[in-house]
């Protein structure tokens, strides 16, 4: 399995935008592990600005995903791409099966 780190925060919605687009870009079986910087002083002096970041295993981040090019790119370059570069297009509607639950948004 693979397993991403998102670092957000409560509203944030360009963090809500990068889910969306690797819910469509991302290869199934992704597990995304939100971590809310909010929680952790160190975590909002490091990415309070930075938000949203998307990390590796490796602890490699892609900050500005929410950029469907970059997001294509980061995650092809991980075999995380589900279709060629190519055929990716910009995406701002929901994915399908995402629900929202005291106002953050949970994909299924």
């Amino acid at each position: 399995m693979n397993r991403l780190r998102l670092y957000t925060t409560l509203g944030c919605h360009l963090c809500e935008r990068l889910e969306a687009k690797l819910a469509r870009l991302g290869v199934a079986g992704i597990k995304l592990e939100r971590i809310d910087i909010a929680d952790d002083e160190a975590l909002v002096a490091r990415y309070g600005e930075r938000i949203p970041v998307l990390a590796d295993s490796d602890g490699q981040e892609l900050e500005r995903g929410f950029e469907v090019e970059r997001l294509a790119a980061w995650l092809d370059a991980r075999g995380l791409l589900a279709a060629p570069l190519n055929e990716v297009q910009e995406v701002d509607s929901p994915p399908r099966g995402a629900r929202r639950v005291r106002g953050r948004r949970f994909l299924n």
